[in-house]
C-alpha cells in the first residue's frame, strides 16, 4: 500500500476518525486506524463495538492496500508535520509516513482481527445540519455526566411527523428542544436514547456539512449518521427513560422577561463569589427590576440590578450557579422568560425576540431551585 495525500486533508481526517476511539478499547486492534487506499480514495475507518467512525479522501494512490496502525500515534505525528503533501507507505509490516524531510515508522496491527464495521441503517430522514447542531448544544447541557446512572447521560430524541424533539436530564435541570426534519415516511412514531457524547460528537463534526442524514433500526438498537462523505453509528443506550416531559407546567402565573445579554453578564459575575454548593439568588420586584446576589457577608460578596418586566406577584429563587449560567447560555433570542409557578417549583426558562413578543417554547430549560431560608 502507497499513497500520497495533502497534509491538512489527512490530518483533518484522521483527527475526526480518532475523536471516535475509546482511551480504554476492548482488544488492542480497537485502538487502530484501519486505513484502505484503492482507486484514488482513501478510507479511513475507527470501531469499538459500540461507536463507528468512517470517512473518505482523495488521494493519489500508487498501490492499493490496507494498514492498520495505532490511532492516537498516528493523529499526533500528522498534525505535527510540516505543511507538505504526506506520504503513507506499507514496509516490511511497517506503516511509514514521510513529508519532506520528515520520516516516522509505525508499527502495524493485524488486519484480519479487526472486526467489520456495522453497515448504516435505513435512512430514517433529514435535516438541516445547522439547526441539528444547534438543538444538541442546547439540550446535551442538561444531559448527566455522572456515568454510574448511563440512562442519564443519554439524549432522548423523538420522531413524530416532522417533529424532531431532543429531551435531556441530570435530575436537577430538564431541557427539551423542537426542530422540524423531513422524514422518509410521513407518519413516523419512535424514538432514540443517544449517548449525549455522540450526539455532540456527530453536532460538531458532521452538523456543518449541510444536510445531515439519519438511520434508525430499531431491530439492532443502532443509530447511524451521515454526511459529506462521512458517516458514524452508535449503539442506542439501553433502559427506559424517565417521563420529564410531563415535568413542564402547563400554567405559570408568574412571568418576568429580561434581556438575555444583560442577565447572563450579571449572572455570570455575581456568581464568582458563589461557593461550592451555595446559590445564586433572583429577586423579582414590582419596580421592574431583578436584583442578583450571591456570597456570604463575612466572606465575599456579590449583587447586582437589572431591568425585568414582572408579570404576577414579586418572586424569590435560588438557583445553583452552574446550572443557571450553562441554561442561560444557550438561550439564542436576545430575551428570555421566567415562567414560574411558586418559588419552590422549578423554573422554567424560554426565549423569546421581543420584550413583549410571543414567548418561543422550541427551546425550554426547566431549573430545579434551591431552597432559600424563610422559603
Amino acid at each position: 500500500m502507497k499513497f500520497t495525500a495533502e497534509r491538512d486533508v489527512l490530518t483533518e481526517a484522521v483527527s475526526w476518525a480518532a475523536r471516535s476511539l475509546s482511551p480504554r478499547p476492548p482488544a488492542p486492534v480497537l485502538s487502530g486506524l484501519l486505513i484502505t487506499a484503492e482507486d484514488q480514495t482513501v478510507t479511513i475507518s475507527s470501531f469499538d463495538h459500540e461507536i463507528s467512525a468512517q470517512l473518505h479522501i482523495e488521494a493519489e494512490v500508487e498501490q492499493q492496500g490496507t494498514v492498520l496502525v495505532s490511532g492516537r500515534l498516528l493523529n499526533d505525528i500528522v498534525k505535527a508535520l510540516p505543511d507538505a503533501p504526506v506520504t503513507v507507505e506499507l514496509q516490511d509490516s511497517k506503516a511509514v509516513v514521510t513529508c519532506r524531510s520528515s520520516r516516522f515508522t509505525l508499527a502495524t496491527m493485524p488486519v484480519d482481527e479487526y472486526p467489520e464495521l456495522p453497515g448504516l441503517p435505513e435512512l430514517s430522514g433529514t435535516v438541516d445540519g445547522a439547526a441539528f447542531a444547534r438543538a444538541v448544544s442546547q439540550v446535551s447541557t442538561a444531559a448527566s455526566k455522572d456515568d454510574t446512572l448511563p440512562i442519564l447521560t443519554g439524549v432522548k430524541v423523538e420522531f413524530e411527523g416532522d417533529r424532531m424533539t431532543f429531551l435531556a436530564t441530570d435530575r436537577y435541570r430538564l431541557a427539551m428542544r423542537e426542530i422540524t426534519w423531513a422524514p422518509t415516511q410521513p407518519d413516523i412514531s419512535t424514538s432514540a436514547l443517544i449517548k449525549g457524547k455522540t450526539l455532540n460528537d456527530v453536532a460538531k463534526s458532521l452538523a456543518g456539512s449541510g444536510e445531515l442524514s439519519i438511520s434508525l433500526s430499531q431491530d439492532t438498537d443502532l443509530v447511524g449518521f451521515s454526511s459529506g462523505g462521512r458517516r458514524s453509528t452508535s449503539v442506542l443506550v439501553d433502559g427506559d427513560y424517565p417521563k420529564i416531559r410531563q415535568l413542564f407546567p402547563e400554567e405559570t402565573p408568574i412571568h418576568a422577561v429580561v434581556r438575555t445579554a444583560e442577565l447572563i453578564e450579571a449572572a455570570r459575575r455575581v456568581s464568582l463569589v458563589a461557593e461550592r454548593n451555595s446559590h445564586v439568588r433572583l429577586q423579582f420586584t414590582e419596580e421592574g427590576q431583578v436584583v442578583l446576589d450571591a456570597g456570604a457577608d463575612d466572606a465575599a460578596a456579590a449583587s447586582e440590578v437589572i431591568s425585568a418586566e414582572l408579570t404576577g406577584e414579586p418572586i424569590t429563587v435560588g438557583f445553583n450557579p452552574s446550572y443557571l449560567n450553562e441554561g442561560l447560555n444557550v438561550i439564542d433570542t436576545e430575551y428570555l422568560r421566567f415562567s414560574f409557578v411558586s418559588a419552590p417549583k422549578p423554573a422554567m426558562i424560554t426565549g423569546q425576540e421581543t420584550p413583549d413578543g410571543e414567548n418561543s417554547t422550541d427551546f425550554r430549560y426547566l431549573l430545579m431551585p434551591v431552597r432559600l431560608i424563610n422559603q
